[in-house]
């Protein structure tokens, strides 16, 4: 099956975990419940030396620029969702230094934090009946080992739809395209896709589009 979008079936051990990074990429296991994602200061971050930092991105200048790429999208959530009655909506989030600050830390750490804006407004479309799907570049093989860290840091998750082999043979933005028209096919309307990438991006099948800061491609 092609970008499957089914949840965890069962909690990854440890081992399992840390062989599906050691094989594919370098995403995180977390606790069995969500939970809020807690505060990451600047400085424990910088200390970590994490590919972000190697790069010369400063954690909390990202953090400030990601804040004000999303400061019109609550806005336009509450807005777009207050006459919305029979309408099924959805919006899309990328994943690495979309939802979780993937760069800013190593592979070994577990889980991956979110990056809080992201989540928050996740969290806040939700709430106004907002089903919130994640399409992500990732590998299928840790399709179950992403599922279980967006929950273990507190999204809510509808739909997770991860590349496998067939998908790795097309271009990242026409691979997020198509994942975007099959969730306009289960009757979907995506009212925000938000990603740090123009890949993530491009193509249509969204009403609205937030760009967060990539740095000229310096984060993944």
């Amino acid at each position: 099956m092609h970008g499957r979008s089914t949840s965890p079936r069962r909690p990854l051990t440890v081992a399992a975990a840390a062989a599906a990074l050691a094989l594919a990429w370098p995403a995180q296991a977390g606790a069995a419940a969500p939970v809020a994602a807690p505060e990451r200061p600047a400085a424990a971050v910088a200390a970590a030396g994490a590919t972000a930092q190697a790069k010369g991105v400063d954690y909390a200048a990202w953090q400030r620029d990601v804040a004000a790429a999303l400061a019109t999208a609550r806005p336009y959530i509450e807005q777009r969702t207050a006459n919305a009655s029979g309408e099924k909506l959805a919006i899309v989030l990328d994943i690495d230094n979309t939802s979780l600050e993937t760069d800013f830390h190593y592979f070994w750490e577990f889980p991956t934090p979110a990056v809080r804006p992201s989540l928050d407004l996740a969290r806040y479309a939700d709430s106004r009946g907002v089903d919130v799907f994640f399409v992500t570049a990732r590998p299928g093989i840790i399709h179950d080992l992403t599922a279980h860290n967006l929950r273990s840091v507190g999204y809510p998750v509808d739909g997770l739809y991860v590349r496998d082999l067939p998908d790795l043979f097309h271009e990242v933005a026409a691979y997020k395209t198509e994942k975007r028209a099959e969730i306009e096919a289960k009757g979907y309307k995506i009212i925000a896709n938000i990603g740090n990438r123009p890949s993530d991006l491009t193509g249509g099948h969204a009403e609205r589009t937030f760009k967060l800061p990539d740095y000229d491609g310096k984060l993944s």
